[in-house]
């Protein structure tokens, strides 16, 4: 309990604060507030989000499981400050599973920050960003939570994704023609996940991703958007790579996973990372389809005298489509099929197949839905899986 004050004061911090300024209360899902310096010199839209969810799962040759929780929790802040051009971002983790993760490397602190990243437009079409956010890898992950078009991510996505870290990104598009835009990114991070106090560990992450729209730009990024709710009027489409070099990585998954720790200290291994993705809308169709690789140059770690330590890189691939179908009453019908396959001489792990079949009903767009699907986990060495999903998303 004692863990949520911090947060409701600081709410109550910025509506007292406020109360000096402009304030302008939003259209529903638009956020909970908009807040005007009478100078007009600095913004800050406040929202706030929460999803609701129930699971059941049934594994092979065990008992029935079921669970009911507070998915995510959100708390969010962005705007301007002193210039347009100056934009930031902060996201606040409220539930367990947001702030869950601390460790010695993390001051033993709960995770609270999820993004804290400010954003200069210093030059034309160049914006340089500094400081905790997601890294333009897959983008399934790139997507927000409280957009994707089924109850969760993939489990390509839970095997591959390089999520947040500390560090630059600078970002710049431009036009071949008058639809076609080409859109780049280029990132240096610590490269060792969110919310570390304990400095850098190994070497540092460095991920590029180049994106191409062959047809113009989505409506409202929907390009990053799960479910063609803008009906795009005409073919939209995105093709992206991002490739990701963690240099002396320290963890079993680039900067995620866990640390592999050795009888001198840390095992250190060149980790890389590729992504190939798309994304394509028209009308009431969407489709997405990912493709990720995981190499390292040693992926068993190993003692100073040779005998492995039992961690080891999770390296392999995996491939993930999906498809939805949005009816004009905005109800969705979603399927997704999911293969990994991890390197089995490595990570001892059987190839797995998973099929996802979704319903959901979008009251006011991603802003308040309700969300279920149904999955079969086909592992091949056995102990498949079948999962019920129920989830409820309101996003002020």
């Amino acid at each position: 309990m004692k863990t949520k004050i911090p947060f409701i004061g600081l709410l109550l911090l910025v509506i007292n604060f406020s109360s000096a300024q402009e304030i302008k209360s939003n259209q529903f899902g638009k956020g909970l507030f908009n807040i005007v310096g009478k100078d007009s010199s600095w913004t800050m839209k406040v929202g706030l989000r929460a999803q609701l969810l129930a699971t059941s799962m049934w594994n092979e040759g065990e008992a029935n499981e079921t669970s009911f929780l507070v998915r995510r929790s959100r708390l969010k802040f962005d705007g301007y400050a002193y210039s347009p051009k100056l934009k930031y971002k902060i996201e606040l983790g409220l539930s367990n599973r947001d702030i869950s993760g601390a460790s010695v490397y993390t001051g033993n602190a709960p995770r609270y920050i999820l993004d804290a990243v400010v954003m200069w437009n210093f030059y034309d079409n160049f914006v340089l960003w500094f400081g905790q956010t997601k890294l333009p890898g897959n983008r399934e992950r790139v997507i927000s939570s409280a957009n994707l078009q089924q109850v969760d991510r993939s489990l390509l996505n839970s095997r591959f994704n390089i999520d947040r870290d500390m560090g630059f990104q600078l970002r710049h598009h431009f036009n071949l023609s008058n639809t076609f835009v080409v859109k780049e990114i280029l990132s240096l991070a610590q490269g060792e996940g969110r919310n570390i106090t304990t400095g850098n560990l190994g070497g540092y992450q460095y991920t590029g991703r180049l994106e191409l729209f062959p047809f113009g730009n989505f409506k409202s990024k929907g390009d990053y958007k799960g479910a063609a709710l803008n009906r795009e009027q005409k073919p939209k489409l995105s093709l992206a790579a991002s490739y990701d070099i963690n240099n002396n990585a320290v963890k079993t998954r680039s900067n995620q996973g866990s640390y592999m720790l050795t009888d001198t200290g840390f095992f250190e291994t060149n980790i890389n990372t590729l992504f190939i993705d798309a994304m394509f809308k028209y009308k009431g169709f969407s489709f997405m389809a990912e493709y990720s690789d995981r190499t390292a140059e040693d992926p068993i770690a190993k003692n100073s005298d040779g005998t492995p330590t039992g961690d080891e890189v999770q390296v392999g691939s995996g491939i993930n489509l999906q498809s939805g179908i949005l009816f004009p009453n905005n109800w969705e019908l979603s399927g997704r099929y999911t293969h990994i396959k991890l390197d089995q001489n490595i990570t001892g792990r059987d190839p797995e197949t998973q099929y996802t079949l979704g319903l959901s009903k979008y009251v006011v767009g991603h802003s308040l839905k309700v969300q279920t699907d149904i999955s079969y986990l086909d592992r091949f060495g056995g102990n498949n899986q079948v999962m019920y999903r129920l989830q409820c998303e309101i996003h002020f």
